[in-house]
């Protein structure tokens, strides 16, 4: 028991480090697609709604990602499928456009940390 108890806690660790270091670790090519597309190249535009220091966005009808720091599975669930007033992103955006924008915010914010 103790020995699985240790197991857990070790993968429970290397799940944490690999999603911190996929933020840090992200293409800079994906993050400048990312922070174009929540800029200007969603529609409508997540700085519109949202506020996002890095993106100089200040929009105040969705969460302040800046304080929220969303990890990048939260980020794609919501732009897949939606949540409260804003909209799904899945007939607009492909894997790859929500992927980008997911690692810009989370590399923007140190979401996920």
């Amino acid at each position: 028991m103790k020995r699985f108890a240790l197991s857990a806690a070790a993968g429970l660790l290397w799940m944490g480090m690999a999603g911190a270091s996929w933020a840090e670790g992200a293409d800079p090519q994906q993050l400048e697609k990312g922070k174009a597309l929540f800029m200007t190249g969603a529609v409508p535009a997540c700085a519109v709604c949202h506020t996002l220091s890095d993106a100089g966005a200040s929009g105040a009808i969705g969460p302040d990602l800046d304080e929220l720091k969303p990890d990048a599975a939260r980020i794609k669930k919501v732009l897949q499928e939606g949540m409260g007033v804003m909209p799904s992103f899945a007939d607009t955006l492909d894997e790859a456009s929500m992927d980008a924008i997911a690692a810009y915010v989370v590399h923007a914010t140190g979401g996920g940390k």
